[in-house]
């Protein structure tokens, strides 16, 4: 029997249906802008203030150094293994020509004995037409022999020792990679850490940037403050030492006509006449510096061989306190002995500070003092 029942309509297909699905349309386009404008509001990341770069450029330019004495230490270490490694090739060059010389003379003895070794001595002797020519003939082989027992043994010694030179040369050499590995990668954190900071410092605007120059003329300041009391403090023990007579020796700043004074004088003098370079990380002068290059060509003008990194220069001279510090002395800065300057007394020094800056006279109370040494 036939359905009478009518065929359903979709809603999609009538006109309320139509209308239906173009309000659920316009809900859904309405929920999606009000989640995109919630995103949108969602709470950023304030923007640091002025004294939170500060701290983090300072950090920034502390880890350069840090980053920068690795690299000048590994430097080193490159430069004496590559110099060792030079000196292993040469000798290996002349051992192999010491080695051709021998391998030549025992050619030698080898085709004499192949010409006259195969006859024994009474043949010899029936067929040389004078017996005293086989006596001399005789006598001449067993010289022969001597040499050519000699030339094994040089051969034998030369052979040995080159075997050793070509350890030694390959272990240097995988040694100078090692160092030529670690100075690369000490370089790429240098220009990582300097990068960061110049970034920080290029978001600033103009106005930022002059709240920040204001901030480091206030720690300048507060440093030259105290530079200043330990100055007044120094000269009064020295008073009270010389009786309020005048003040003398390193201390005053004046010359006692020693060695040490003489050093300590010339290497101040080669100091103040670079005030005004530029720093820059791994430099040895002559016309720009980083900390450690700078005190360490000081002293090698006054004569006195230094290490290249303050970690090494911190262990050389005299350990010295604060309060008795002289000019000429060295002083190391942070924890980990990373900064270096030279007093030249009244509670200042001449350093070569960080990238951006020249060399310069400041306070030694800009930064953490870790200790003080006297070279010389």
């Amino acid at each position: 029997m036939a359905s009478h029942r009518k065929p359903r309509t979709s809603v999609l297909a009538s006109p309320g249906g139509r209308r239906t699905a173009a309000g659920l349309t316009t809900a859904a386009l309405a929920s999606v802008t009000l989640l995109s404008q919630s995103a949108d509001a969602a709470p950023r990341a304030p923007k640091p203030t002025i004294e939170e770069v500060n701290k983090k450029v300072d950090d920034l330019y502390h880890q350069a150094e840090v980053a920068t004495e690795k690299y000048n230490g590994a430097k080193e270490h490159a430069d004496e293994q590559r110099h060792t490694v030079d000196g292993l090739l040469n000798a290996a060059a002349k051992r192999a020509e010491q080695m051709n010389r021998s391998r030549h003379q025992l050619g030698m003895f080898a085709s004499a004995q192949y010409r006259t070794g195969g006859m024994n001595p009474t043949a010899q002797l029936m067929l040389a037409k004078d017996p005293q020519q086989f006596f001399d003939r005789s006598h001449l082989m067993e010289r022969l022999t001597s040499r050519q027992k000699q030339a094994v043994t040089d051969y034998q010694e030369q052979a040995a020792a080159a075997a050793h030179q070509r350890a030694e040369a390959t272990d240097s050499l995988e040694r100078l990679q090692k160092s030529q590995a670690s100075l690369k990668e000490s370089k790429r954190s240098v220009q990582d850490k300097l990068t960061e900071a110049r970034q920080l410092l290029s978001r600033l605007t103009a106005q930022e940037k002059a709240r920040l120059a204001a901030l480091e003329r206030q720690k300048e300041a507060a440093a030259k403050r105290k530079a200043e009391e330990e100055a007044r403090r120094q000269q009064e023990r020295q008073r009270q030492q010389d009786g309020g007579g005048s003040t003398g020796g390193r201390t005053g700043g004046g010359s006692t006509g020693d060695s040490s004074s003489t050093k300590a004088e010339k290497a101040l003098a080669f100091a103040r006449a670079q005030i005004g370079k530029p720093y820059v990380w791994g430099a040895t002068g002559p016309s720009s510096y980083d900390c450690s290059g700078l005190t360490q060509a000081a002293w090698k003008a006054a004569g006195v061989t230094m290490p290249r990194t303050t970690w090494d220069q911190v262990k050389i001279g005299q350990r010295v306190a604060t309060k008795d510090l002289q000019p000429g002395d060295l002083v190391f800065f942070f924890d980990d002995i990373s900064h270096v300057g030279m007093y030249i007394g009244g509670g200042k020094m001449i350093h070569a500070p960080h990238p951006g800056a020249s060399v310069r006279e400041e306070s030694i109370y800009y930064m953490p003092i870790y200790g003080s040494v006297r070279p010389g």
